[in-house]
């Protein structure tokens, strides 16, 4: 095995925030339902007469039945009435959902079309709000006659009922109303509900569970789109945020205080907390070096960051919230992003890190990845996938590869006939015959274009940088295998006919995708090389031999770095040196366009390189995210 890091890996980086004296203010964060309501429940007593409206709305998943059952215990204690009012009584049915979002779903198990034009009203009944205010007069007028039977006349020490209306889109049906004393917000992760997924929680309003792969297609083409646009547009508009990915002990903050937090993070540079899978070809080094659970069998990727699933640990005095980083970034783009690349891409982050562990594992599939006019026109995503391998780590004594580009003369035709005789008799694909095998050195970089054909042999730890978008890979063969669920894994005959280039062959990925070191700058003892850079790809990606110190500026544009050698490194902004950060091997920093002048230093006995990844500052292209409006963050 290479070396592990003798410093741990932070599988849980927190990114504390300090705030100006006249920024923080009492109470604004507690921990626990019980805490919350001890903070409120003066103002659910304050008129006897009139019934407290509260609305609990969130994420699919988040932790409803917990805040509810703490809510109850308090109405019986108090001898409070609670009615309660479920939001999914309102949705559709899901054979009606999945009938009404067929043309989102299709019938491919693993894409869909993004769901653009949906909105989280098309998930409820017609006319759902003006539904639950009927129900909701008949929730109280049968109150009113229970009391009157008991013969209980209204005086003022008989406290009106406290209303609940709980679960995704509650706001939605009760905002025409007005009828909201308190709101919550209880969110959830994008990894957090992936692990429901597993225990059978299915999309939302679409049924259970019953194989991951589809479930995950169907938040990724239609949940997810709509409804975290819905938390985007209408998150300001509730007085609390609730964090729920630890069901037992909820953090509740101020919308207010939520606002000061993001404001702080997106003037420093951050870590997101990184998310792990297993998969069929996944290596042991990653399951080592992070310390990941001892019963994963393997851990095929790390991703760090990849915007839409990666969440921020925002630390501020004894609390700890977990947010997603599409918060901060709808917040705060230009000072994340910079003005030209909100200009390019909205407020979605369009750069990837993630690794690819395959020491001790296997290959990859061969694959290939979408036309920028294919991936708009067939799935209604406005970003196409562009990657780069870094071969960052490989196992001692073995002889690792990356294939890439049709050998010479190959088309895609014969590629796909060949596959398809692979699968029809059985037998292992003579990949060498069609696709070029290129000896893989720690340190070189592989570019790998829209339509080039690619995959990672066995042995590597690739440190992928990439465009964000990550589900669109068309798996031309996987080597006969099935996946860890025991069904093959999705072939992608049609797409891949459609996308694979043949000019990527062999004379030009020699020529212009294995990436030849140009040197850039010089300070000191210390050297920056200009790695990978093409017209095609939206990302720069430049190499920093640290043997010193180094100084430096974002120019406007946000800049990301991970420590692929050394031990660790400190960054300190120059205009506040109090925001320093450091960061130990394979971990990765995002320094936000805001932070402007920075200074690295290298700790440890050993000099550190880091991979310096940006936008291209030759990229033109404009990548915006579908439901982007300019003017003022939200």
């Amino acid at each position: 095995m290479p070396r592990i890091a003798p410093l741990d890996f932070q599988t849980n980086p927190v990114n504390f925030i300090r705030l100006q004296p006249d920024q923080e203010t009492e109470p604004e964060i507690c921990n626990g339902y019980e805490e919350w309501l001890d903070q409120i429940w003066p103002e659910c007593a304050q008129n006897d007469l009139l019934p407290f409206y509260m609305v609990i709305d969130g994420t699919h998943g988040a932790a409803f039945s917990e805040c509810l059952e703490i809510l109850r215990s308090r109405c019986q204690l108090e001898s409070r009435v609670l009615i309660e009012i479920d939001s999914a009584h309102y949705l559709k049915s899901s054979a009606d959902l999945l009938q009404q979002f067929h043309p989102y779903l299709t019938d491919n198990r693993a894409f869909g079309v993004v769901a653009s034009d949906v909105s989280v009203k098309d998930y409820f009944r017609p006319h759902a709000q003006s539904v639950w205010l009927s129900d909701l007069d008949d929730q109280l007028r049968l109150y009113h006659a229970a009391e009157h039977a008991e013969a209980q006349s209204p005086n003022v020490e008989q406290l009106a009922p406290i209303v609940v209306t709980y679960g995704p889109g509650s706001g939605f049906l009760s905002t025409a109303s007005g009828l909201a004393n308190v709101s919550l917000f209880c969110d959830l992760s994008r990894e957090a509900q992936q692990k429901l997924h597993q225990q059978g929680m299915g999309s939302l309003g679409l049924g259970p569970c019953l194989d991951t792969v589809e479930t995950y297609k169907h938040a990724l083409f239609l949940e997810w789109p709509v409804w975290e646009e819905y938390r985007k547009r209408h998150l300001y508009d509730f007085d609390y945020y609730v964090d729920t990915n630890n069901p037992e002990r909820p953090v509740l903050v101020t919308v207010p205080m939520l606002r000061r937090l993001l404001a702080s993070a997106a003037q420093q540079p951050f870590r997101v907390k990184p998310f792990f899978a297993p998969g069929i070809w996944g290596g042991q080094y990653l399951k080592e070096l992070c310390d990941l659970p001892k019963d994963w069998s393997n851990c095929a990727w790390g991703f760090e960051p990849i915007a839409p699933e990666n969440t921020l640990l925002i630390g501020f005095r004894d609390f700890i919230v977990e947010l997603p980083f599409p918060l901060l970034l709808s917040a705060h783009p230009e000072a994340i992003m910079g003005e030209r690349n909100v200009q390019l891409f909205g407020d979605y982050f369009p750069i990837r890190f993630d690794y690819l562990d395959t020491i001790d594992g296997d290959h990859l599939s061969l694959q290939v990845h979408p036309q920028q006019a294919y991936i708009e026109q067939t799935f209604n995503e406005t970003m196409t996938q562009q990657e780069s391998y870094y071969i960052m780590e490989q196992k001692e004594g073995a002889n690792p590869f990356v294939g890439l580009g049709f050998t010479e003369g190959t088309t895609g035709e014969e590629l796909l006939q060949a596959v398809e005789s692979a699968h029809t008799l059985g037998q292992p694909l003579k990949i060498t015959e069609y696709v070029n095998i290129w000896d893989a050195n720690k340190g070189d970089l592989f570019l790998i274009p829209p339509g080039a054909v690619h995959f990672s042999g066995k042995n590597n730890l690739v440190l992928e940088i990439s465009s964000t978008t990550w589900w669109f890979t068309f798996k031309i063969y996987d080597h006969l295998r099935l996946d860890r669920d025991g069904r093959p894994r999705p072939i992608n005959v049609d797409h891949a006919r459609a996308n694979m280039q043949e000019q990527f062959d062999t004379d030009y990925v020699q020529k212009h995708l294995i990436a030849v070191p140009k040197e850039s700058r010089v300070q000191g003892d210390s050297r920056e090389e200009l790695l990978g850079e093409r017209e095609d790809l939206l990302f720069q990606i430049k190499r920093l031999k640290l043997d010193g110190e180094w100084i430096d500026d974002t120019a406007g544009e946000f800049v990301m770095f991970n420590l692929v050698e050394g031990d660790r490194v400190r960054l300190i902004p120059l205009d506040d040196e109090a925001a320093a950060v450091e960061w130990g091997y394979a971990e990765a920093y995002i320094v936000p366009a805001s932070v402007g002048g920075f200074r690295l230093e290298s700790l440890g006995e050993r000099s550190c390189t880091l991979i310096r990844a940006q936008v291209s500052p030759d990229w033109n292209m404009p990548l915006l995210p579908h439901h982007w409006k300019s003017g003022e963050p939200l």
